[in-house]
């Protein structure tokens, strides 16, 4: 069963940066898709972005297409999101997840999720 430890959310600037860290443990992310998501208060759960592992294609949400990277390093059982040109409707609690093969076709609901990171952006 897999399980994170996400690291790297903050306060940031409008037009900062950051980068988000998951460690996985109890199984490889070589077979799972794996994806970003973010829920902010009083807010719809929204996917931010899944990779999946059959061919490393990455699904981006509009709004942040352009700004956000996802990325994994299989070797190591990470995953990553490169935030650039953050926004203030970019503030959320983002939380990385995983299920197995595919993303979620139904909205972001994955089968393991970590514990989320605050990410703030305000002047």
């Amino acid at each position: 069963q897999l399980q994170f430890v996400e690291s790297g959310g903050g306060l940031v600037q409008p037009g900062g940066s950051l980068r988000l860290s998951c460690a996985a443990s109890g199984d490889t992310l070589a077979y799972y898709a794996i994806g970003w998501y973010r829920q902010a208060p009083g807010k719809e759960r929204e996917g931010v972005s899944c990779n999946i592992p059959s061919d490393g294609s990455t699904y981006y949400e509009d709004s942040v297409k352009g700004r956000f990277t996802a990325s994994r390093d299989n070797a190591k059982n990470m995953m990553y999101l490169q935030m650039n040109s953050l926004k203030p409707e970019d503030t959320a609690v983002y939380y990385c997840a995983a299920s197995a093969y595919i993303c979620p076709e139904t909205g972001p609901y994955y089968t393991y999720s970590g514990q989320g990171t605050q990410v703030t952006v305000s002047s």
